[in-house]
């Protein structure tokens, strides 16, 4: 038998694959690791996200103390960061972690500083629909 290992990104943390495409210039020259180790920001893909932010649910009304009390679910406010998005983040906020021999980052999501995300759009046919209007 075998045991299939899950990561699970908590909190609002995001498990990022480093794009390693970054080593050349656009002329072709390879940048020693130095060059790259003095850089600010990183880029990456998403691979996982976290839950996102906890926050208080106001429906729960509170109880006394002593009472039973059930376990309750948490609530959690959505981060923007989704599967497959291109994040470029600072890169002193990230954490390499190895998993399955593949390394990851763990970014908090608030080092993110913007998103790439790649939108499927259908090409323009010439069909427009009947406007009764012009």
């Amino acid at each position: 038998m075998k045991a299939k290992k899950n990561l699970i990104v908590v909190g609002d943390r995001v498990l990022i694959e480093p794009d390693e495409k970054g080593d050349r210039t656009s002329t072709g020259l390879y940048l020693p690791p130095t060059v790259k180790e003095k850089d600010k920001v990183q880029g990456g893909y998403v691979i996982k996200t976290g839950p996102g932010y906890p926050v208080h649910d106001p429906n729960v009304i509170l109880e006394e103390p002593w009472s039973a009390k059930k376990r309750q679910e948490l609530k959690y406010m959505p981060l923007q960061a989704a599967e497959g998005d291109y994040a470029i983040f600072l890169k002193d906020a990230a954490i390499e972690i190895e998993f399955e021999d593949k390394k990851y980052l763990i970014v908090p999501h608030s080092a993110i500083l913007t998103l790439v995300r790649t939108d499927i759009v259908a090409e323009e046919t010439g069909i427009y629909p009947y406007n009764p209007l012009g």
